[in-house]
């Protein structure tokens, strides 16, 4: 490892006040995390915990994914909870809480599925069942319930049911030998592990990594004892579940693309907890797969509906990408743990990217409305919803939006480390004393970054700040004096070593252009188009605001580029206009076929950032444009 694990500085040290993420947080509070457990109750899931459920019953059937529906909805609620108090909040919390525990079972299990509808089933089909999957959002729903409020009876329960699952699983003779389909037990044991310090949790997420992907696959062995046939020994059988192979041997990023990077999160905290070095090899082979071949410009990832992740290599379609909510959030967890361990301007630019586009486009910016898929290109058939059938990314938008914190700022002994700008104000443990930093910005839309210092007294420790690689001009002043940035630029961060005093300032000026993108040429999709960003936003056009078709529009490569911020659009952005071209499609007396070709006329082009479309009148979308040489 490059160099000594970093520790990302908990949200609960950071207040967020800026004009962009610190409303986002508002509306998941007021709006996002009430609608969601509105459709919680009204589909049953919360009710399926009075195990009440019977053959011919009217009640809705428990599902086997349900309780990883509820337990996230409940994890984002705790943790909204630690920062903003809320009485009324803390009393669903609770009912909740009552609910999931009465349901526990003499053992400590905890699944109504397989208490009242499939009981003979446990542990049967890891393979496909979720039980292992939503015991790990138990856990992490435990975890964050006992910092929230305190109280362990929450967490003595679950610990109940993690102590089960340690007793049943293993390498022993009367253990069973597997491992989750969908991964997830294992990132949330390492979390146990970490807020119990019970090392049986961690050394139980080392054993269901370890054990993924051996041979002879447990898979086919627990599909021969249900009586059925093990699938077909072909190459890619088992990626979907990335137990193709043992972790250590993985290069690709293959198969369903929420379970690889739930995988990959756990691996990144073994190899953090371990100081085990071989364990990084393969992350890094699977981020240059990922971001060289198989990512969209947005940070989505996933682009089939058929396996819910990952086809061959720049298979990146527009209309048809699947690009799943749920995957760009596992991505950002999958990278903030990778920070840790290899601290990498390029790792931290997807993981903003991830952030401010294939994340946030998932959610309205009222907060109660989503996107299961994130497409870059729509006839506008494609709308958010208030829920769905397999209900994973609302909850899990819930419970990723109160922690932005959490991904501004690393801290070691004597270093901390900026990932984002985002104004707040953090509070930071150093070994020699207490530091305050407060950041002040309007970014993105603005690229002036200011820090200020508070301490006690003068400290030396190392500041480190990221040099986005979107990018290309940047100034730093510290105390009014430039300072050079080039030599001081340590795998894209800014890195300044010095005794540091109360009142101390930086000032970071990051320019920003509108950018044009191009896709490598073996993107089919793309070849011809070009998408624009401006900074770390991907942007798009909507038909709401074109008079023709967006397919008609044509962007002259000379075409430059005016910018203006619009306080009343879209809860105030930053738009990207200029003169275009557009095909006349209204002639319908010109032949079918001819020798010219066809007429255009000057367009005026407005484009807006990707994560804000569909929040108005329903309509076309488009990311990647044609290109008018």
């Amino acid at each position: 490892m490059d160099q000594p694990n970093l520790i990302p500085l908990p949200f609960t040290q950071v207040t967020i006040t800026d004009a962009f993420w610190a409303p986002r947080q508002v509306a998941n509070r007021d709006h996002g995390l009430w609608a969601v457990y509105d459709q919680l109750q009204a589909t049953g899931r919360i009710a399926a915990y009075n195990l009440d459920w019977q053959p011919g019953s009217k009640k809705p059937k428990p599902h086997v994914f349900w309780d990883s529906d509820v337990a996230k909805w409940l994890e984002g609620a705790c943790y909204s909870l630690l920062s903003h108090p809320d009485a009324a909040l803390q009393e669903k919390v609770e009912y909740v809480v009552d609910r999931i525990l009465s349901a526990q079972q003499p053992d400590g299990s905890i699944n109504p599925y397989f208490t009242v509808v499939a009981p003979q089933d446990r542990w049967t089909n890891l393979r496909d069942r979720h039980e292992l999957y939503c015991a790990g959002h138990l856990i992490e729903a435990a975890i964050a319930h006992h910092q929230a409020t305190g109280d362990p009876r929450f967490l003595n329960g679950i610990r109940r049911y993690a102590d089960l699952i340690d007793r049943k699983f293993g390498p022993g003779e009367d253990q069973i030998h597997g491992y989750p389909g969908h991964e997830e037990l294992e990132l949330a044991l390492v979390k146990l592990y970490r807020h119990t310090g019970e090392k049986r949790y961690l050394e139980k997420a080392v054993y269901f990594i370890e054990e993924r992907g051996r041979e002879p696959h447990y898979f086919d062995l627990e599909a021969q004892a249900r009586g059925e046939k093990p699938p077909d020994k072909c190459p890619d059988a088992y990626e979907y579940w990335q137990a193709h192979c043992p972790v250590r041997e993985q290069t690709e990023v293959v198969g369903h693309a929420v379970r690889a990077m739930y995988m990959y999160s756990a691996v990144a905290d073994v190899a953090a907890e371990t100081q085990d070095p071989s364990l990084m090899e393969p992350l890094r082979m699977l981020w240059d797969d990922l971001t060289s071949k198989k990512m969209y410009l947005t940070g989505g990832i996933g682009s089939s509906e058929g396996n819910e992740g990952f086809t061959d290599p720049y298979d990146l379609p527009n209309k048809t990408a699947y690009a799943e909510t749920c995957a760009a959030i596992g991505l950002i967890f999958w990278l903030q743990r990778m920070l840790q361990l290899d601290l990498r301007g390029e790792v931290a630019d997807v993981m903003e990217r991830a952030l401010y586009n294939g994340m946030l486009s998932g959610i309205s910016l009222r907060g109660d409305r989503f996107f299961y898929e994130n497409p870059l290109a729509s006839d506008g058939d494609h709308y958010r919803q208030p829920f769905f059938k397999c209900s994973c990314c609302p909850p899990n938008l819930n419970r990723l939006l109160p922690t932005i914190g959490s991904y501004i700022y690393s801290q070691g002994p004597q270093e901390i480390v900026t990932h984002l700008y985002i104004q707040s104000e953090a509070t930071f443990n150093l070994e020699k004393g207490e530091v305050t930093l407060v950041q002040e910005t309007d970014y993105p839309w603005d690229g002036v970054v200011c820090l200020r210092f508070e301490m006690n007294a003068p400290r030396q420790f190392t500041l480190k700040l990221r040099h986005p690689g979107w990018c290309q001009e940047a100034r730093l002043y510290l105390n009014g004096e430039e300072v050079p940035i080039q030599l001081h630029l340590d795998h894209s961060y800014i890195t300044l070593d010095r005794l540091w005093a109360s009142g101390d300032q930086l000032r970071l000026q990051l320019v920003i252009r509108v950018t044009r993108v191009y896709a490598h040429p073996r993107v089919q999709e793309n070849l011809g188009r070009v998408a624009l960003m401006r900074g770390p936003l991907v942007y798009c056009l909507e038909g709401v605001d074109h008079p023709v078709p967006l397919s008609a529009i044509r962007l002259p490569r000379d075409t430059g580029f005016d910018c203006h911020f619009e306080p009343d659009l879209l809860d105030g952005v930053i738009t990207i206009q200029a003169t275009a071209k557009a095909v006349d499609f209204t002639d319908e007396d010109q032949p079918l076929y001819q020798r010219t070709p066809p007429r255009t006329q000057p367009v005026k082009m407005k484009a807006i950032p990707y994560y804000a479309w569909d929040n108005r009148a329903p309509g076309e979308m488009m990311v990647w444009i044609p290109e008018d040489c």
